[in-house]
């Protein structure tokens, strides 16, 4: 008997938990997918797209997990509720996976060519020089450079873009009708990112596969998919053709996603007071070997970079990883040693003793990547905010509370937060509290360091509107690090391109994005923007 779809979802519910404590995830999912189709499953975090991709292969935590209604018919196989015998013939050998994040998803204590090796040992019975001459295949069809080098390697050994490709070989082993992408190039570079979705397009079209591709990048969603599913609190609110749904969208929610772009506001005032300036930085790490750990050579993180930071502006910051972007913010923090002149308010500071440096550090504060990670679990929002001032020796505790109030006013939250704990907000309200921490202060400049990178494109607009309005309030310098050019694009006036710890190309944000003169820099803008 044949079949006019590959899988069919009907009606698919999910609920976590019994009786009162039961939380509905998904609710009455519906699609159907192709032989070489692509449908991207889009919406923000939260709204269910993992979890409705989960329970195509049985892999939530059940008996926790349970479905309450719906059907999953695999080539005119019922999956939802099959026993695990018959599971384990689909999953890896007709249904493979790519999971978000590879450093997680791989042993950490085994080799490539083990990990590559054992879907091929467990459904394939593949052993000696024969699974050998197969995983070299595998490693060599996804682009992985010199592949017979790198089969002893360990996860940890390879770049995020490389431990990718890694994932997808081993996905790609058994040549699977369907292949289920999830996240597969959130943590990853522009440029990677780009190679990894064009080397997905290429295997589809190579060999015909069905792809299930999960996501919140709509720029993606253009580029890779037949069809889109927008869902929303666990439902799909809107579904239909690319095309369409991207120029006549018809549900408000997907109105606000496909609108939902950093946007610059119109001109403000800007000094000409530098705040922040550097004259040939440099940041070089001793590489040490041998016995006695004789410095054999250094690892140039920043070489000779110079940048000046007026009141009001923002310099942008954008490279791949290892460019030195974050140890060039670092360097100007005065938090890693450094040669060369560093500057605050026209005075030199990278000679100046801690003790110096302690009163200075009120006014050059920072916001890191992943607010979960920078702020602790065991204070409560009010003691996160109010701890700069009690160190700083900043007003009693009357002045203290009322400006905790204020910085959480400042950011767009409600100051009966204080006793609640960071596990208890989103990733976007948690990124809020760590910028109101550095506001408290009243800094006169910032370091920003990928602050929107872990966040859904609605709530990069809002935080971006957010650092757009704190800085016209207090006429805030920015070192505003990324790799997301449409995030730069929106806040920059001034733009520095690194590439191996050295500037690129520098100049006006309008002027590098509008005619671009390095080709690295014309790489990265093709690689974003397009």
């Amino acid at each position: 008997m044949s079949f006019s779809y590959l899988l069919k979802v009907s009606d698919l519910s999910v609920t976590f938990g019994t009786g009162d404590n039961s939380v509905d995830a998904v609710t009455g999912v519906s699609f159907t997918l192709n032989k070489g189709e692509t449908i991207a499953l889009v919406g923000e975090s939260g709204s269910g797209k993992t979890v409705t991709a989960l329970s195509i292969l049985g892999l939530l935590p059940y008996p926790r997990a349970r479905h309450p209604t719906g059907s999953i018919t695999f080539a005119g196989q019922e999956l939802l509720g099959a026993p695990e015998r018959n599971l384990n013939k689909v999953r890896g050998n007709r249904i493979g996976t790519i999971f978000q994040e590879p450093m997680s998803s791989l042993n950490p204590l085994h080799s490539i060519e083990k990990q590559v090796g054992e879907v091929l040992d467990v459904h394939a019975g593949l052993e000696g020089k024969e699974k050998r001459e197969r995983i070299l295949e595998l490693l060599s069809l996804v682009g992985l450079s010199d592949a017979v080098s790198r089969l002893s390697a360990l996860p940890h050994e390879l770049s995020g873009g490389q431990r990718q490709r890694v994932m997808i070989a081993m996905a790609l082993a058994l040549n699977p009708d369907i292949l289920i992408a999830d996240e597969p190039t959130t943590a990853l570079d522009v440029t990677i990112q780009a190679q990894i979705l064009e080397l997905l397009k290429d295997l589809k079209q190579r060999f015909g596969m069905a792809l299930l591709f999960i996501t919140h990048d709509l720029n993606i969603v253009r580029q890779m998919a037949d069809k889109v599913c927008v869902m929303k609190d666990g439902s799909i609110v809107e579904h239909g053709l690319v095309k369409d749904i991207f120029n006549t969208p018809s549900h408000d929610y997907t109105k606000r996603l496909i609108a939902a772009q950093p946007k610059p506001t119109k001109p403000r005032l800007m000094g000409d007071k530098e705040i922040i300036g550097a004259s040939n930085l440099k940041v070089w790490f001793p590489i040490k070997k041998g016995l006695i750990r004789r410095t054999v050579g250094h690892i140039k993180a920043v070489d000779g970079i110079s940048l000046s930071i007026s009141e009001g502006r923002t310099l942008g910051v954008v490279g791949e990883s290892g460019s030195g972007k974050t140890t060039l913010g670092l360097a100007l923090l005065r938090l890693i040693s450094s040669n060369g002149t560093i500057r605050f308010e026209g005075k030199p500071i990278d000679g100046q003793p801690a003790k110096t440096l302690r009163t200075l550090r009120r006014h050059m504060q920072v916001v890191f990547q992943d607010p979960f990670g920078s702020l602790s679990p065991r204070l409560s929002i009010g003691q996160i905010v109010e701890e700069g001032l009690i160190v700083h020796r900043l007003g009693d505790v009357s002045e203290r509370t009322d400006r905790v109030v204020e910085a959480l006013s400042d950011v767009g939250l409600n100051s009966e937060i204080r006793n609640r704990y960071p596990h208890e907000f989103s990733g976007g309200q948690r990124q809020r509290i760590a910028i109101a921490r550095t506001i408290v202060l009243r800094p006169k400049f910032l370091v920003l360091d990928e602050p929107t990178s872990a966040l859904d494109v609605s709530v990069q607009a809002q935080i971006v509107d957010l650092l757009h309005a704190l800085q016209n309030k207090y006429n805030l310098a920015y070192l505003f690090i990324s790799h997301d050019l449409r995030v730069v694009r929106a806040l920059a006036d001034a733009l520095i391109v690194m590439k191996d710890g050295v500037v690129r190309e520098s100049g006006t944000a309008k002027d590098i994005f509008n005619s671009p003169e390095d080709p690295y820099t014309s790489a990265l803008m093709a690689a974003t923007l397009n």
